[in-house]
């Protein structure tokens, strides 16, 4: 298993140590398009969150749920802190989308009973 992670991701970051680190990494899924919202186009801020949380992530799309799956690899006080980060991080994005969604439908209630009034 170990081995399948070195050659699945090629650059691995100098603050992960091999292969100590690539040992039992921490797991949880995410919405794929939480996950694109978080790490940006093409993953493009993927690299910042790996060098601030001292981590390194490997993500696996689920196809048939809709899920990704992110691996985190590092020391264990990194991984836990990475993982809380990013749970975090997606539940934030899912309120803001959640409250934006109520806007959205009071928005709609109002324009309806406006047209009501007319």
């Amino acid at each position: 298993m170990i081995m399948a992670t070195l050659v699945t991701r090629k650059d691995i970051p100098p603050w992960v140590k091999v292969p100590e680190d690539l040992k039992d990494p921490e797991v949880f899924q995410v919405h794929t398009l939480v996950l694109k919202s978080l790490f940006g186009p093409q993953g493009s801020r993927m690299p910042h969150i790996e060098q601030v949380s001292r981590a390194m992530f490997e993500l696996k799309i689920l196809e048939s749920s809709g899920l990704t799956e992110v691996l985190i690899y590092g020391s264990c006080n990194h991984k836990l802190r990475a993982k809380w980060m990013l749970q975090t991080m997606a539940e934030r994005y899912r309120l803001r989308q959640e409250r934006g969604m109520l806007k959205l439908e009071e928005a709609m209630k109002t324009l309806e009973l406006g047209q009501c009034l007319e």
